[in-house]
């Protein structure tokens, strides 16, 4: 498989209702977790799945996906003749074309997709939050003789994100694929994971910009089902669709429930991230923490309860942090209290500042 199929990780117009997390970065590099960002979900399940050719095709505000991707080290994917490639818009494109469809940034970067081998194309969104291994997806497509197949889950609630509904027949061909919706609940939903030929790809960017038609899912592959064979391949794991502000912080919450850790973090990879090198958490005594996701370099002097706390934070003595979600560095003053809050990295409470 590793020589045999490209993975792209399609950033291009992803939906984000994230409200201010997204105001300076991109989607894709949204904190989550206590020490990951979004994108690091589906880009291990890549290299976990012997994937080593990988593109990150970047779009707006991504100059902190750079700095957290980095070479690809990480993810064991600097190497000199795949590896991980970052492709942003070029120049022109940055200054007028940012409003044009991903088929048109494919088009535009056609040499990158020649330039490499591979019999097939994976190509994904940046805001899964799941742990998928690729070989047996691979491998169905493969026996199923499909043109596309879609990687889907059966949802019981999206709490709050949005994804696209599938119909499929009997035997799991798809028949209809909705436009993004926040109403799936007990419905079969795409997690915007294709798979296809890489000359079935190329040839879906030329003839649909041809047509004046430049987005992948909604023209080339919606409008495509009654033409192509589109396969489902049902994924069993834990699945988090993150684009918007409620699915973050519900989906975050998820991760205190030990079932749901050991579902995502403990199947066929280890979720792999850029970490800083940080001392472990420390807490002082007559402090208190349970239930809480607390990373490296913390210190806890307060109170700490069903909360995640990112690298460097400080809970001063007397504050409480209650469900919520703190980012990098930043610091709750003596006698502050959030509850229910997501604060952004840097952020300093005040003295006795309270926010619920």
């Amino acid at each position: 498989m590793q020589a045999n199929i490209l993975g792209i990780i399609n950033l291009i117009h992803a939906p984000d209702e994230m409200g201010s997390l997204t105001a300076n970065r991109c989607l894709a590099s949204v904190p989550f977790g206590g020490q990951y960002r979004l994108i690091d979900f589906v880009l291990s399940s890549m290299a976990n799945s012997g994937i080593t050719k990988v593109g990150v095709f970047a779009h707006t505000k991504y100059r902190g996906l750079m700095d957290h991707l980095d070479s690809g080290k990480h993810w064991d994917l600097e190497q000199p003749e795949s590896g991980l490639s970052i492709i942003p818009p070029n120049i022109m494109e940055h200054a007028h074309e940012t409003n044009r469809g991903d088929l048109y940034h494919f088009y535009e970067n056609q040499d990158y997709f020649k330039h490499h081998s591979c019999e097939y194309v994976l190509i994904t969104r940046g805001y899964m939050i799941c742990n998928v291994d690729y070989k047996p997806v691979l491998a169905a497509h493969q026996a199923s003789g499909a043109d596309i197949t879609v990687i889907c889950k059966q949802s019981n609630n999206l709490m709050g994100g949005k994804a696209r509904k599938v119909k499929t027949d009997a035997g799991g061909r798809i028949t209809s694929i909705a436009p993004m919706s926040g109403e799936a609940d007990h419905d079969l939903i795409s997690m915007e994971m294709y798979i296809m030929r890489k000359e079935l790809f190329l040839d879906l960017v030329d003839t649909s910009l041809a047509q004046g038609q430049d987005h992948l899912v909604e023209h080339a592959i919606m409008g495509g089902v009654d033409q192509l064979h589109i396969q489902s391949y049902m994924h069993e794991g834990c699945l988090g669709v993150v684009n918007t502000l409620a699915s973050y912080y519900e989906n975050s919450m998820q991760l205190l429930r030990p079932g749901i850790r050991r579902g995502l973090f403990a199947q066929q990879g280890s979720i792999i991230t850029k970490l800083n090198d940080e001392p472990p958490a420390r807490y002082v005594e007559g402090s208190r923490a349970s239930n809480s996701i607390i990373a490296n370099g913390c210190i806890i002097e307060g109170t700490v309860i069903n909360s995640i706390l990112f690298e460097g934070v400080h809970v001063r003595k007397g504050a409480v942090v209650r469900d919520s979600i703190v980012m990098c560095n930043s610091v709750i003053d003596d006698e502050g209290f959030v509850d229910h809050v997501i604060l952004d990295k840097e952020v300093r409470l005040a003295s006795s500042k309270r926010y619920a």
